[in-house]
């Protein structure tokens, strides 16, 4: 089986290796992991944006850079941390936490709050607003779908989550909040639905918090692309093999079936193949698109107490849109950036012609910026779910900033292709068979 590309294709080569099955992994570029690479030295982001000359000097050592082209926080306790857990991958990797997520309100933007006197003492609601809440917050923590004595008269596969905001009374503001900074939606398509998974989203969000408590974000040092790489490694473990720098020049298709891939006039055989969209232009179906702008600053963002990362989160409400609008800030503090300087990348879903204005609110809490790249990308999906072909192709990455969806990606991918679903403990066990550890 071949595969080539993201992060995305890296976990599934690394999880495929461990259950056994014989991986090469092929990609055209001359470095792990596509589009969700880092970008390294600055010189090469400016080329690939095509901004002429070389970056003025004021911008320090060009190497000191790595760029993320899609930025992603993982949720400490969310579901890749778990996987990188599980396969030891963590052994390769250094993170550290995101100093706070911030949310935009009327304008400005206020702290999440990540502890119970931060929430009592935040200006994001009033005081009999708080009560409230925290009623709220405890019947959340208290939830379990499989105790019925834990619903209060709730359904969670059929009550709709608006009215369990109503049932404990909770204004505008704060559903805002509750739906787009903590369950971390991006529309507000799931006030209709069952209120079951925006409950355990607020349950995951809560449970990551408590695990470092300054937020729920994780962040790899140098970079994201240091993820396809330690899995790369844990695929090789297993006796997977990589290909860097090898074009693909066809797909071999037979009766409808994927039987190998076509590279520098050899063919490798496979049984099975995963790609990303770039790789199978007429198998995939574009259903929006995604802005995003990197922004180098030499200042941390205003209002946020000088943190040296955070997440910013403009629910669509406060700015008259359909989706959110997120920002993403990191700095040299995570070796991804030149001494004094910080990387803010604003992204969000594509809802007119004129996209740059879009994100014109997330930009105006960035300023000054001293340098901006804008890339906007299609959002592509497979137009079918590879049972004939046997060619399994990932979605584009989303505009969110965390890897939840990309996870559910991973795991429908395994399940299109192993017919089972996919067992972290499972997982665990079959590491442990080789590693013969606990």
């Amino acid at each position: 089986m071949s595969t080539n590309g993201e992060v995305k294709e890296c976990i599934l080569s690394g999880i495929m290796s461990v259950n056994g099955k014989k991986v090469l992994h092929m990609d055209r570029n001359p470095y792990y992991g596509g589009e969700s690479a880092s970008i390294t030295p600055l010189e090469d982001l400016y080329k690939r944006f095509k901004i002429p000359g070389a970056p003025p000097a004021s911008m320090g050592r060009g190497r000191d850079w790595n760029v993320d082209l899609i930025p992603k926080f993982l949720m400490a306790n969310g579901q890749l941390v778990k996987m990188l857990l599980y396969t030891e991958v963590t052994r390769y990797l250094d993170f550290k936490v995101t100093e706070g997520s911030f949310v935009y309100k009327g304008g400005k933007i206020y702290k999440v709050p990540s502890t119970e006197a931060e929430a009592l003492a935040s200006s994001l609601m009033g005081l009999f607003e708080k009560r409230r809440f925290r009623k709220f917050l405890v019947y959340v923590a208290n939830f379990d779908e499989k105790d019925a004595r834990t619903f209060e008269g709730i359904d969670p596969k059929k009550t709709p989550m608006r009215e369990v905001y109503k049932k404990f009374d909770l204004g505008q503001d704060v559903i805002d909040f509750t739906g787009h900074a903590l369950a971390l939606y991006r529309t507000d398509d799931y006030l209709d639905q069952p209120c079951c998974e925006t409950i355990n989203r607020i349950k995951l969000y809560s449970e990551s918090l408590a695990r470092y408590g300054k937020s729920p974000y994780l962040y790899p040092l140098y970079g994201l692309g240091e993820l396809p790489q330690g899995f790369a490694r844990l695929s090789a473990i297993y006796g997977g093999t990589y290909m860097l720098n090898k074009p693909i020049e066809e797909i071999i298709v037979q009766n409808g079936k994927v039987i190998g891939v076509k590279s520098e006039g050899e063919i490798a055989r496979c049984k099975q193949l995963i790609c990303d969209p770039s790789y199978v232009k007429d198998r995939v179906e574009k259903v929006g698109q995604v802005i995003r702008v990197i922004c180098i600053l030499s200042h941390p963002i205003k209002n946020t107490n000088d943190a040296n990362s955070c997440q910013i989160i403009i629910p669509q409400n406060q700015v008259n849109r359909k989706s959110d609008i997120y920002v993403c800030m990191i700095s040299s503090a995570h070796n991804v950036a030149a001494q004094g300087k910080y990387i803010a990348i604003v992204s969000t879903t594509v809802e007119t012609k004129e996209p740059e204005k879009e994100i014109r609110p997330a930009l105006e809490l960035l300023e000054p910026i001293e340098q901006k790249f804008v890339s906007i990308s299609d959002l592509l999906v497979p137009k079918d779910l590879g049972t004939e072909s046997q060619i399994f192709i990932s979605r584009t990455y989303d505009a969110t900033t965390h890897f939840e969806t990309t996870c559910d990606d991973i795991k429908d991918i395994y399940k299109r292709m192993t017919g089972s679903e996919f067992d972290f403990e499972e997982m665990k066990r079959k590491k442990n068979d080789i590693y013969g550890e606990d």
